[in-house]
């Protein structure tokens, strides 16, 4: 007898739904110029969600989700993505394009998506993003031409 797949979360849905809900995240809105400040919002059975602030200049390494899949979405400023296609070795290959993301757009992606989100603008940024499941792992990258290799491994809890 098969067993059902349990039903996929929407998390696109669940993004829009939290950034819309400004009460819930704008209290938890700081800027620190040393690093992004980030907090966290939900801790659900099967996703978590998360509020980030990015000061101008401020970003990410290039880095992956651990195998959980997200969305997130922009409620204040721009921010840039720039991400990576994972050949059949799993080697990420850095993708020419990037993506402007202002207030109000919305990015979904996979399990195995590997990027690298930055505020490029004169103007503070705010992101909320959802995980499911909950992260608990991730790989930072470093450029090498235009392949990514894997630099360290972030346990949650322990390194972040």
């Amino acid at each position: 007898m098969n067993t059902p797949e349990p039903p996929r979360l929407d998390l696109a849905s669940i993004a829009l739904r939290l950034a819309a809900q400004a009460r819930l995240w704008q209290p938890q809105v700081r800027y620190t110029p040393a690093s992004r400040h980030y907090a966290r919002l939900v801790a659900a059975a099967d996703y978590e969600a998360w509020l980030l602030t990015w000061l101008p200049g401020q970003g990410t390494d290039w880095h992956d989700h651990g195998g959980s899949a997200g969305a997130f979405v922009t409620v204040r400023g721009t921010l840039t993505e720039r991400h990576a296609w994972l050949d059949d070795s799993g080697t990420p290959t850095i993708l020419p394009e990037e993506r402007r993301l202002s207030a109000g757009s919305l990015r979904s992606f996979g399990s195995r998506h590997v990027h690298r989100v930055t505020n490029d603008d004169l103007e503070p940024a705010v992101s909320v993003h959802v995980y499911a499941p909950a992260l608990v792992a991730m790989t930072t990258y470093r450029p090498d031409g235009d392949r990514l290799i894997a630099t360290s491994s972030q346990l949650a809890g322990q390194n972040w």
